[in-house]
């Protein structure tokens, strides 16, 4: 880990180490919100529409939710067109210096837009590689779309 070369300001056990954060609804959020209470440099990516937790329940203004700013404390934000090939290269160097990269994406869209564990790995062999499908990796359903209400479901 290059916890040194990243290092910025505040404390805490994972300060220095920085995190892509390409996540979503609740799970994904929520464990990189944590990384970043505990002084991991967290940079939260979001499309140009924003995040869905932004207009999820009540806010004071416009897309700025409670629940969305809980889940998406202690971290920065950068808004990706990830159907522009610009954007898509922005990415792949953040990815390229970072620590850690965290997904919620089915994995036939994580690899589909180059994002799987093999091509991220590739750019670069140290990244702690950490995703959150609905569902299991090999199993019959890996690329179904889900989220929490979906997956509490399915499980009973």
């Amino acid at each position: 880990m290059r916890a040194k070369e990243n290092a910025r300001r505040g404390s805490g056990p994972l300060c220095g180490f920085r995190v892509v954060d390409l996540t979503q609804f609740i799970l994904g959020p929520v464990a990189t919100q944590i990384l970043g209470d505990h002084g991991a440099d967290v940079i939260k990516i979001e499309n140009p529409a924003g995040d869905l937790n932004r207009k999820i329940g009540p806010a004071r203004h416009p897309g700025m939710a409670a629940m969305f700013l809980g889940m998406n404390r202690s971290k920065r934000s950068v808004v990706l067109n990830l159907k522009r090939r610009e954007a898509l290269d922005a990415l792949n160097r953040m990815i390229e210096e970072a620590d850690v990269f965290v997904h919620s994406m089915r994995p036939e869209s994580a690899e589909r837009l180059g994002v799987g564990y093999k091509a991220v790995a590739a750019r670069n062999p140290r990244i702690v590689y950490a995703c959150a499908p609905g569902y299991r990796q090999d199993g019959p359903f890996r690329d179904r779309p889900a989220y929490d209400d979906v997956i509490q479901g399915e499980s009973g």
